[in-house]
């Protein structure tokens, strides 16, 4: 058993795979001498030389047109974006073309390819550098989204990302790099896509989170305990195709949902979220179904107040279990 940051656990997965399967390489911008801007790649090129741990050109277009391209011929591409709010140019890459190749070919041609991508808030990184970008990319068939929050769920799920014929985003909260440690198991495992987990038991409500608003909603949950209010948490792990079964179950128990995010509230996971639970758990339901996310701005504000009203924190979402506990 290891006790890994949710970066280590990055970094010692990819080097894992990276060894297994020699098709495997990766490029993005300064992945390779310099390690990623977070050090996630940090010491690859010295192991896998620059044949593998490729330095790309500042062009995100092209990262992941060159990662579709290697796809097709066999190889296991990760693409690496700097910062999640820089995939934008790539976006008719992975929408029209990454997320479509087998639908179109009728399953003859499959894109194997991870792309990698920090994202989310809290750090002082402002308009450019600070974006949640899943509600955008999980509305596209064809693409998995998924947002592991744990080091336990990033080493099995980035281990799982390597094992599917389909291209994957793997969004990595940049806050929770090296805020969140855990156990990993020392014995090989994988943690499938599409497998929603209840991270804390309770019996009052339940609360939806993923990412780093999951360990704020753990947080929560464990401060309303003391007055005897008993929240259920659970982590959707894979954003596209969600887990509806998992979710409901727990709506049905407990019959109260909220669901946290910390990307804007309009039209955010939470709403499809919403929808499911109004959907197909309705007559279970002892409350209006809430959710808690950022306001409608553009995005994250650079100033650090105006950053802390941004960003759902442990205290916001305290307030809205208790909202919800008292119906």
């Amino acid at each position: 058993m290891a006790i890994l940051t949710n970066i280590e656990a990055v970094t010692r997965t990819l080097a894992e795979e990276m060894r297994r399967d020699p098709n495997i390489f990766i490029t993005g911008e300064d992945v390779g001498v310099r390690g990623g801007v977070f050090r996630a790649t940090k010491g690859l090129i010295e192991e896998f030389g620059d044949k593998r741990v490729v330095d790309s050109p500042l062009a995100e277009l092209s990262i992941v047109a060159i990662g579709m391209g290697a796809a097709l011929y066999g190889l296991h591409p990760v693409c690496e974006i700097q910062f999640a709010d820089f995939i934008a140019p790539a976006f008719n890459q992975i929408v029209n073309e990454v997320a479509k190749m087998r639908y179109r070919s009728n399953g003859t041609w499959t894109v194997p390819l991870v792309i990698r991508a920090p994202y989310g808030g809290g750090i002082g990184g402002g308009l450019y550098h600070s974006q949640s970008i899943e509600a955008t990319y999980a509305h596209v068939p064809g693409l998995y989204v998924v947002a592991p929050a744990t080091p336990y769920d990033v080493v099995g799920m980035l281990r799982y990302a390597f094992r599917v014929d389909d291209p994957v985003l793997f969004l990595e909260h940049k806050k929770a790099y090296r805020l969140i440690k855990g156990e990993v198991p020392d014995d090989y495992y994988t943690v499938p896509f599409g497998k929603a987990e209840v991270k804390r038991a309770g019996t009052d409500l339940t609360v939806i989170a993923y990412g780093l608003m999951l360990h704020l909603t753990l947080e929560a949950a464990q401060r309303v305990a003391a007055d005897g209010i008993s929240v259920q948490v659970v982590d959707p792990r894979t954003l596209n195709p969600l887990d509806k079964e998992t979710i409901l179950e727990s709506v049905k128990k407990t019959g109260k949902a909220l669901i946290v995010h910390e990307d804007n509230l309009t039209l955010g996971l939470g709403a499809e979220i919403a929808a499911i639970i109004a959907s197909d758990a309705f007559e279970f339901l002892d409350a209006p179904v809430m959710r808690l996310g950022a306001p409608d701005v553009p995005a994250v504000p650079f100033s650090q107040p105006m950053q802390d009203f941004f960003m759902p924190n442990a205290d916001k979402i305290e307030k809205a279990i208790r909202k919800l506990a008292a119906y």
